[in-house]
């Protein structure tokens, strides 16, 4: 089996997490810091803003089974991609749109999609999505890791997570 990575930075990494963690062909899904400064990030410096990271998620899939360009197609139903800096009540850069390239090749198929994706009128928005070379990869403190799962009545997880999920499962009823 050849496995790729994907990085994705759209908000608070606890949407991401519990939507990708449903996707066959995804052998890993890790919450994380990427893009920053700081060696070692914790979760209140980044959330504080000071160190640069975005909260992101790191995919591990299995091409074989889940593009790349699918991964994409879902990353961009489950957050706003037009939105600078922010997804809904959650603001500053470490919430931004982004995307970590791994190599020239990735880079290229991502900004082709983002380029057919603006062209297609999905969005009345221009996207705002930051395309960036690879960073280094911080995993999140463990309690972060499947978030949603774990903590189903948090009130976040109920009235932001949810929701995403909800419209995940929607859309793909039958890749769960």
């Amino acid at each position: 089996m050849s496995e790729h990575v994907l990085t994705l930075g759209g908000g608070c990494f606890w949407c991401l997490d519990a939507v990708f963690r449903e996707v066959p062909g995804i052998s890993s899904c890790t919450s994380g810091y990427a893009g920053g400064e700081l060696p070692e990030p914790d979760y209140d410096s980044v959330c504080g803003g000071r160190t640069g990271h975005a909260e992101v998620v790191r995919l591990v899939f299995d091409p074989a089974r889940v593009s790349q360009e699918q991964l994409l197609d879902i990353f961009f139903t489950i957050h706003d991609p037009t939105t600078l800096n922010r997804q809904g009540n959650d603001v500053g850069t470490q919430y931004r749109s982004v995307i970590f390239c791994r190599d020239p090749a990735q880079r290229a198929a991502i900004e082709d999609y983002l380029a057919r994706l603006g062209a297609s009128g999905a969005f009345t928005r221009p996207i705002v999505t930051e395309i960036a070379d690879d960073a280094t990869f911080w995993p999140a403190e463990d309690y972060h890791q499947d978030y949603f799962r774990r903590n189903p009545g948090q009130g976040y997880c109920q009235f932001v997570v949810a929701p995403k999920v909800a419209k995940y499962r929607q859309k793909w009823p039958a890749a769960r």
